[in-house]
């Protein structure tokens, strides 16, 4: 599956950006979809996850409720709601899909769990 992140830009701290990450190639709804993010000098991290049919979702800890991951299937689209952002959201931004199946229940928040990725989209937060 092709994966294609889009809806970065740059905003003010306090604001809010929707990202939509779009497949195609194959059925969407067979896989997982993640976020994660990669912030400049550090290493790449889980930002949510969302089972293939969106009944279940993860954060990152971090988030503290202020994003929100959905998928609709019938668009092969998944989204990622971001409210509140701060400076310290500045990051590129990637969504990945994966089998939703995991030996063991943390598997899902590492990367090595998803097998497609899109090229990233670059989210700015200015203060």
């Amino acid at each position: 599956v092709q994966l294609q992140a889009s809806g970065g830009g740059l905003v003010q701290a306090g604001g809010s950006l929707r990202l939509s990450c779009v497949a195609s190639g194959r059925a969407f709804s067979n896989y997982a979809l993640a976020w994660f993010r990669r912030a400049p000098g550090k290493e790449r991290e889980f930002v949510a996850h969302a089972s293939w049919d969106g009944s279940a979702t993860y954060y990152g800890d971090f988030l503290q409720g202020r994003f929100t991951v959905s998928r609709d299937n019938a668009k092969n689209t998944g989204y990622l709601q971001m409210n509140y952002l701060s400076t310290e959201d500045t990051a590129v931004y990637f969504c990945a899909a994966g089998t939703d199946y995991y030996t063991n229940y943390n598997d899902r928040f590492y990367s090595k769990a998803y097998d497609y990725w899109g090229r990233g989209t670059q989210v700015t937060v200015s203060s």
